[in-house]
């Protein structure tokens, strides 16, 4: 008899257990819908800068249980299935918008280059020249940066690929 309440005890230990990540799984992703609602209802370049701390204060738990919740997570939304990660970006200065998402900045690099005239491609210094123009304070390291995660290759690479 012993045993068998305590195979019991552990069983319901374990279900509550599973009962409460998946609460907080829930509030997590009901926080980050919540957040970037703009996104999910406007496309990729409505997503607003978000960091863990900020899901973290609005369930009112720890920004290290949000980091280890978002990991290894995909969220399922209309626009398709996300890493819960990739709602978590930093901002970047934008002088009309206020904050806007590094990711929607990458994205914004990502169209220069691909409309760029193939005999003379854009340096990252005149990338950033034009986002600056745009409202996006950005340096060119910082273009750089993102340029390389998003595989794109250098503007001296891209001449040589023409040639």
């Amino acid at each position: 008899k012993g045993y068998l309440r305590e195979r019991m005890r552990s069983a319901l230990w374990f279900l509550r257990s599973v009962e409460q990540r998946q609460g907080t799984i829930v509030r997590v992703a009901t926080a980050i819908v919540r957040r970037q609602e703009d996104f999910f209802e406007k496309g990729l370049s409505h997503l607003r800068p978000l960091v863990l701390r900020d899901i973290a204060d609005d369930i009112g738990m720890p920004e290290s249980t949000v980091s280890r919740l978002a990991a290894n997570k995909h969220m399922a939304t209309p626009r398709g299935i996300y890493p819960l990660k990739f709602f978590f970006h930093s901002a970047i200065s934008h002088a009309l918008q206020g904050d806007i998402s590094s990711v929607v900045v990458k994205e914004r690099i990502r169209e220069l280059i691909e409309q760029e005239d193939p005999v003379r491609p854009l340096s990252d210094a005149r990338v950033a020249r034009q986002l600056n123009r745009l409202g996006i304070r950005i340096a060119r390291r910082t273009v750089a940066k993102y340029r390389e995660e998003l595989g794109l290759p250098s503007s001296e690479h891209r001449r040589r690929v023409l040639r």
